[in-house]
């Protein structure tokens, strides 16, 4: 993992899961060990090159492992690591406010409609 200098835990978080991608990768793995090819299929939208690189870093933080077995093709598995599996409560309760975020702005662009009727 590599040593860097944080001025406060906060932007550790953001290092390590910031990213479009990272937390759905994160969401899919709390659900058990994927392979490559089904992590990019059930996250339409994300390049390879995308999705290679925040694994990659995910592994690099210590977050995600990355299990090669040695076989034609090759078989590549990504799980998460103890430190990874501990992130979840801290996601669940991020979706949690998410959840009651989107239904506070879904009201207020109600609201709006109402309001600004001709």
């Amino acid at each position: 993992m590599p040593q860097k200098q944080y001025m406060c835990p906060v932007e550790a978080l953001v290092d390590v899961v910031g990213g479009k991608w990272k937390l759905p990768i994160l969401t899919l793995l709390f659900q058990g060990t994927k392979r490559y090819g089904k992590l990019r299929q059930q996250l339409p939208g994300v390049t390879e090159r995308m999705l290679t690189m925040q694994l990659r870093e995910l592994e690099q933080s210590g977050i995600v492992q990355r299990k090669v077995y040695a076989e034609v093709p090759p078989k590549v598995e990504y799980s998460l690591t103890e430190l990874g599996l501990g992130l979840e409560p801290v996601l669940r309760v991020m979706l949690s406010w998410s959840e009651q975020y989107l239904g506070v702005i879904e009201q207020k662009a109600d609201w709006w409609k109402e309001v600004s009727k001709p």
